[in-house]
């Protein structure tokens, strides 16, 4: 029989990021008697993207927050921002997941001003460089110069400290350890959580809250000159909404799924969008009974998506409905090896003597893979 194996618990605007072996998701939170109650900030928890396994792991830590933004550059969990128990921060932190130890470390720029704290952001990474953008903060009264970059949020304010929506574009290089605002040009509308993916130099944003509003439209921002573009979509766009997720799945195409809609109904519809025809299409697929908002996305093996965690209520009312279930999404064709490992993996029992006498690196993978398609699994939420 298969041990028990331990799941990473339910939570809801948490971050998580991969690295073509692992999923690592760190923090979000979950309600207890009505209460938010933030996720242990001493646990990241690694998800095994070849047998669905995972592994949770402790360090030195970040505050507990969520709404944080992370990625991965050169072996290095980077988590900027985020919502803790005194509110939005701008704290950024890092951990090497080559150190077994998963030892966290405060990360003070040599240079550069840190953005104003945020939480629901999002990031790209490009040559070597982690640029955020957007997100719902507050800044002090004098610190807001451009209404045209943060708007405010007119119920949400304090003395001289004001909330709001900004469309700022910050640049941390993470080998000079430097912050720079780069000039941009023809900007989205100042949003939050949104949902945003990167292809080669260039940067996507989809959606998100615009104030009371929930949007659909896509812009694009050149990581090289800074130059923003609006993608007029040639088909009808998906309804407008926020806490989504976008996720690149070829050179050509995006993955969108879930979020809240503008009428505040949690959704499990999925699209796909071509960057070549500038089109959208509804794709089928099997988790359309699990709406999905404030949730993860990230790209797999073999151009599988894989959402993790996120409410299937609305949260701002209910606050109940958290996950912990991995949804997989199959956006692309398998290659031949990957349909062939999976249909040996998945009738095991036939193939025990031929499974043996395979060579050692393909065994192995074919072993990993019967671990992920054990009936056992099901009663540990992963799918």
């Amino acid at each position: 029989a298969l041990p028990f194996q331990p799941v990473a618990r339910e939570r809801s605007g948490h971050t998580a990021a991969a690295d073509g072996q692992f999923l690592y998701v760190w923090g979000g939170y979950v309600s207890v008697a009505d209460h938010e109650v933030f996720l242990p900030n001493d646990e990241l928890w690694l998800y095994d993207l070849e047998n669905g396994l995972w592994r949770d792991v402790c360090g030195t830590v970040p505050p507990a927050m969520s709404g944080t933004c992370g990625c991965i550059v050169n072996e290095e969990l980077y988590i900027f921002g985020g919502c803790c128990d005194d509110g939005q921060t701008n704290e950024h932190y890092s951990v090497n997941l080559q150190d077994e130890r998963f030892s966290w470390r405060r990360v003070t720029p040599r240079s550069g001003s840190l953005p104003s704290p945020r939480d629901k952001l999002s990031c790209w990474v490009h040559e070597g460089r982690i640029i955020y953008f957007g997100g719902y903060g507050h800044k002090l009264l004098s610190e807001i110069t451009d209404p045209k970059s943060f708007i405010v949020d007119e119920a949400s304010w304090a003395e001289d400290i004001f909330w709001g929506w900004n469309n700022e574009v910050h640049e941390f290089d993470t080998e000079r350890s430097r912050w720079t605002e780069p000039q941009t040009f023809v900007t989205p509308a100042p949003r939050a959580a949104h949902a945003s993916a990167s292809i080669g130099s260039k940067g996507y944003v989809c959606g998100g809250r615009i104030r009371e509003t929930r949007t659909s439209d896509m812009f694009c921002l050149d990581l090289n000159s800074w130059t923003w573009s609006e993608i007029v979509s040639s088909t009808a766009a998906p309804l407008g909404r926020s806490w989504h997720t976008l996720t690149a799945v070829s050179d050509t195409s995006l993955f969108l799924f879930g979020g809240l809609s503008v009428d505040c109904r949690p959704m499990s519809d999925g699209w796909i969008f071509n960057l070549e025809s500038k089109g959208w299409t509804e794709m089928e697929h099997q988790n359309k009974d699990k709406p999905r908002l404030w949730h993860s996305a990230c790209q797999g093996r073999d151009s599988d998506v894989i959402v993790f965690g996120g409410s299937h209520d609305y949260i701002l009312l209910v606050d109940k409905g958290h996950c912990n279930d991995a949804l997989v999404f199959q956006t692309q064709p398998y290659p031949l090896m990957r349909l062939c490992q999976d249909f040996i993996a998945s009738h095991a029992s036939m193939f025990q003597s031929q499974i043996l006498c395979l060579p050692p690196k393909l065994r192995n993978a074919v072993q990993k893979r019967t671990i992920f398609f054990r009936p056992s699994r099901k009663s540990q939420n992963v799918e």
